[in-house]
């Protein structure tokens, strides 16, 4: 069973669901443009700064904290009023800092941009602890299913979510699906056998992840 969020302390190479929504539940995610915005703010912070692309290497040199070292991006979804994000982190403070950044550059960029004043989120981001193997492998179900409530389009098509790296339809250096995927590869995990694939684990499993998954709310 995850811990409860939202947690005061990361342990060292815990997997961590971290989700946030905005203030009143309104959007934070306006149109392509801020989207775009969120994921080159998760390129920044988790790529080596040194392979940063010039229009990326805009941070002072005392805010580039080396986190693409301490932090791995699992898994991912935006949707239009709420994120998902399912990270490892090597070190205790590193999730600490990763939030801080994340969350104050992005506020900084939605508040220049839409000409608006105070909190775009409803608090602090939340953190659930994911310990065992059967929460991790439904969370990441959970997480790339999130868009079927408005998305019309196959969910491979939504662009603002990790699953198209996880059916190899494309590639992307700083998200890292191997742990979840060598899951389905094993002959050792036998709850698996009857799925042929990832995609079929999400797509056609009959298992209710929201059962496993209740500790999640964004209230």
């Amino acid at each position: 069973m995850p811990a409860k969020y939202t947690v005061k302390m990361y342990v060292e190479n815990g997997y961590y669901h971290l989700l946030n929504r905005g203030v009143d539940k309104r959007s934070i995610f306006f149109d392509k443009k801020d989207s775009v915005t969120f994921l080159s703010l998760l390129k920044r912070y988790l790529t080596n700064p040194d392979l940063l692309p010039p229009e990326l290497q805009f941070l002072r040199p005392s805010r580039r904290s080396h986190l693409y070292e301490q932090i791995t991006l699992v898994a991912y979804c935006l949707m239009p009023n709420h994120f998902h994000l399912l990270v490892r982190q090597k070190s205790r403070n590193a999730i600490t800092e990763f939030a801080r950044c994340l969350m104050n550059s992005y506020v900084r960029h939605f508040n220049d941009r839409h000409e608006r004043v105070g909190p775009l989120f409803q608090g602090r981001i939340k953190g659930i602890l994911v310990d065992n193997d059967s929460y991790l492998l439904h969370l990441t179900r959970y997480i790339h299913r999130n868009p079927e409530e408005f998305w019309e389009r196959s969910l491979r098509d939504y662009p603002y979510s990790s699953y198209a790296e996880y059916l190899g339809l494309r590639s992307t250096s700083w998200i890292h699906p191997e742990a979840i995927l060598a899951y389905f590869r094993s002959p050792l995990n036998k709850s698996l056998h009857d799925y042929f694939s990832y995609e079929s684990f999400v797509e056609e499993s009959k298992d209710d992840s929201s059962e496993i998954l209740k500790e999640i709310t964004l209230e």
